[in-house]
This record gives structure tokens, sequence and C-alpha cells, in this order.
């Protein structure tokens, strides 16, 4: 899961690329980078990194022009931190092309063969993000020609890219000199919404993966993309639409709204905060059918997703809510960290129980979702060495029992602790006294509640049911040794320098 941004504007943009990165950084913390364009120079800056880290006086300085957009990287495909595969990636050819993207091509290995056998181009990375990019650039420069670039050379390679690309992908591309492109793939996997703002010098426009940069840069929402739909921003401010795939289904993954999305953004009309609500309740009644005479004293969030959660949850039983862990701010999020082992050395670092909210008691601990089962042991272990009575596990989610391959590193199936095992056996393996997980259709449900007319959502790592098609046994065998975390782990860091004028 990435986040992606960008904006035409009227005046410099790099400051604003900037706050909106750090509104989006929960997307992504192993890079980030961003490109803006002063007339017809490009400026490139990218690194692995936090936004704050990466992006130093000097650099923002040299990030000149009115529009750009940003990216930040968490790895799904490719290296974990290997600085050559931080974006935006670029291209000369044809009128130079800077790229971000968020989600995952599932036939990238295809489709780089095609790229070098027929469309005679090389990719530098194993990134599949620099795939996609050589598509488009590739399709662009037979929708164009030698003629003028024109909204309808963009919608035409667009168009191309949604028949030769599978997968979920949400994509921002500037073009040098010329304005921004969003689009998105046919399923409306990943997110991007469109927004905009008046200004003296007139309208300024900016595309995001969540409402939340729109609404803190003080751009108005005006709305989410639909499946397949492309929009294109001169650098004069004109705005041009178009769908560009012929069959298309809204099916945005759920797991936004479980873990990724901040509670204050509002995806697809769907508010991040009320899912959460409702997914609190329907555990809570869950918990009251089967759970009848339960003995939970305290309900205490695993922070700061399952806030929400925990909270609605709490109220529905009539059970003390209480914040029993402290979390250090400037550890990152664990589910996002590359490799085992740094997750497991980070929980510890991340969260600090308050033994008064624990000692002689029978908590509920209540978090997001249970993958891999390593925060869910070690804090448990915690729960119980300040003196907890009791500890059980609820999950605002199903069961995690199949990879995702649409854009989230939730691993190889060998690697997630429900994908062989029962309910009683993790409840087990993480050494708790209970666990209870949400049902899926209660959490479909839950995310349907404010927009009844949303039929289908991605939920493959819930049901092992990819709705792109092509996902079969073969593609997860190759997907689980690119995933393992024994791979990650060994893998290495290089420096980046500043790109500078192109």
């Amino acid at each position: 899961m990435c986040g992606i941004i960008g904006i035409v504007g009227h005046e410099a943009v790099n400051q604003q690329i900037y706050d909106g990165l750090t509104l989006l950084q929960h997307r992504g913390q192993d890079a980030a980078g961003m490109a803006t364009c002063d007339e017809r120079k490009l400026f490139v800056r990218k690194a692995p990194g936090l936004v704050r880290e990466v992006f130093r006086t000097s650099h923002m300085m040299r990030l000149q022009g009115s529009m750009g957009i940003g990216h930040l990287r968490y790895p799904t495909a490719g290296g974990s931190r290997i600085s050559a595969e931080a974006q935006p990636f670029y291209v000369n050819s044809p009128f130079g092309i800077v790229l971000a993207h968020n989600g995952n091509l599932t036939n990238a290995e295809v489709l780089q063969s095609e790229l070098y056998r027929t469309d005679r181009r090389h990719i530098n990375t194993s990134s599949d993000s620099e795939v996609l990019l050589n598509v488009f650039a590739h399709e662009l420069q037979r929708a164009a020609g030698s003629d003028k670039l024109q909204p309808d050379h963009l919608f035409q390679a667009v168009t191309a890219v949604h028949k030769r690309c599978a997968g979920g992908y949400a994509v921002i591309a500037m073009l040098v000199g010329r304005g921004v492109l969003g689009f998105r793939d046919p399923y409306g996997i990943r997110p991007v919404i469109l927004g905009k703002r008046e200004s003296e010098k007139g309208t300024e426009y900016i595309l995001a993966s969540e409402s939340v940069a729109l609404t803190g840069l003080g751009f108005e929402v005006v709305r989410d993309l639909e499946p397949g739909e492309a929009v294109y921003i001169t650098q004069q401010g004109e705005l041009f639409s178009q769908q560009c795939a012929e069959k298309t289904q809204l099916s945005p993954c759920i797991f936004e709204y479980v873990y990724f999305a901040r509670p204050d953004s509002i995806i697809d009309k769907v508010s991040v905060y009320s899912s959460r609500l409702a997914m609190g309740r329907k555990l809570a009644e869950k918990i009251q059918r089967q759970w009848p005479q339960n003995d939970i004293d305290v309900v205490i969030p695993i922070p700061d997703t399952s806030n929400t959660s925990a909270l609605e949850l709490a109220m529905r039983l009539g059970v003390k809510y209480r914040e029993g862990f402290v979390k250090n701010r400037y550890i990152g999020r664990t589910f996002i960290m590359p490799g085992q082992t740094m997750r497991r050395n980070a929980v510890r670092q991340k969260l600090n129980p308050i033994g008064s909210e624990f000692k002689g008691l029978n908590v509920l601990l209540v978090d997001d979702s249970i993958v891999r089962g390593t925060t869910s042991e070690q804090i448990v272990e915690m729960a119980r060495e300040v003196g907890a009575n009791k500890v059980y596990m609820a999950s605002a989610a199903p069961p995690v029992s199949y990879p995702n391959v649409y854009g989230i590193d939730m691993p190889a199936a060998n690697e997630l602790i429900a994908h062989d095992k029962t309910v009683e056996e993790i409840r087990l393996a993480i050494g708790a006294d209970g666990l209870i997980y949400q049902d899926l259709d209660d959490l479909i449900e839950c995310v349907r509640e404010s927009r009844p007319s949303m039929e289908e959502f991605e939920t493959s790592c819930f049901n092992g049911i990819y709705i792109t098609g092509d996902v079969d046994a073969t593609y997860l065998d190759k997907l689980q040794t690119a995933r393992a975390d024994a791979n990650k782990d060994n893998s290495t860091d290089e420096e980046l320098v500043d790109v500078g004028v192109q």
C-alpha cells in the first residue's frame, strides 16, 4: 500500500505536496519522493525514509514549479528498502513522464517480457510501477505519434493500459510542461480522489489517495475517480475526464476501511470512522451471542487503528473502556515494516502497558486485524506480565487466511497465522484465554451501511477470491517466494543521490 498525490496550482506546490505526503505518511514509511515541474524543467527528489527525513530545506528549494506529484512507498513488489525503487519513476520518451503508483500488477512479469521483446523498452528495477510507467509511455507514443499532445491521446493510452495490465492500481502521472493525469483500475481496488479550490489566480486541482490530504490542504472534495476512469488537468488548469475501461465494477479493497486509511478519510463516499464504529458494534453483538456469560472487566484497544472499534464495542457491552497501552509515536506501523525481525523488535519498543489498567482484571484486547500473529502474541504476553488475570483477544476483521495480491504486503500464505489454523489453534498460538473474530458478512455490512448501493468489495485476504480472475496457484507460489520474510530481511539499501534538473 502506498500514498500518492498530485497538484496543479498557480504558484509553487512543493510545500503543499510535502504537507500532503505527511498527511498520507501512514500509507508508506519505506521511502518518499516528489517531482515538480517549472515550465519544461523537471525536478526530482526521492530517497528511503519518512517525509521529514527525505526532504530538507536544500531539496525543497530546488523543487520548483506550479505542478507536481508525490509518492510514499510501502514495498509490495520488488525489494523492501532498495533506493532505486523509490518513486516517482521517470521516462524521457514520449514528452517526459513521471509516475507514482499505488497497487500491484498481477501480470508484471508478462508485461516486462513484452516491453523488452515487442515495445523495445528496458526495465531497470524489479518494481511493477516501472513496468506500468513504460506500458503507459509506449501506448501514449502509439496514440500521439508525432502529433501535438491532446487529452484524447492520454485517454487512448489509459484505455490500452487497462487492456494490458491486470491487478489493482491507482496512478498519478505528470507530463513535463503539460499537466497531471490520474487513473484507477477497472475494479476501483485502490483509491483516488479529486479535489479543487479557488484562488485569486483561478482553480487549482489535487488528486490523492485519501480525502484527508484534500481537506488538510484546504481543497474541496469533488469526487472519487470512478473505476477505469482517467482525469487530466493541464498546466493551465483545464480539466478533462473520460471512462477508459470497457467493463467496470466498483470493488474497493475492504482493508482500507479496516486498517490502512486514516479514520477521518472518506473513501468512495464511505466514512472510514463510521465503518470502524460499526465494526465495534457488530463485534459486540457476536460476543453477546457466543459469550453471553462473559467475565470481561475492561476493553483495551491496540492503538491506534482499533481505538474506534474498541470504544464502540465497550459501550455496547456495557464494560469499561481504557487505553492501557502507551504508543511510541516515533516507531512506524509494524504491519508495514519490511521483515519479520524488524516487526518483532518494534512491538515492545512501540507499545508499553500501563500496569494499573491490567492488574487483576479480565481484559479484552481489541485489534483491527491479526495477520502474522507477531504483535498479538507479544501483546498478550505483555498484558500477563503486568498482572492481567485473563487476556482475551478480539479482531475487528475476519481471519486473514490468504495473501493479498493487489498492493498490500499481506504476506506469503505460510506466514499468515490463520492460513492453516482453526480459531482455537490461533488462540493457543498467541496465548490468549479467548479469541473472537469479526464475520466477513458483518464486515461487509459495516462498510456498506453508509452506502448501501456498494455491492462488491475486494476481500481476497479473507476468502481467497481474487476478483481480477488471473490469480492461480502458480502465481501464489511465485508470490510466496518473492514475499518471504527471509528474503526481505536480507535486502540491501543503497545511497540515493538527488536527481536534480532533467
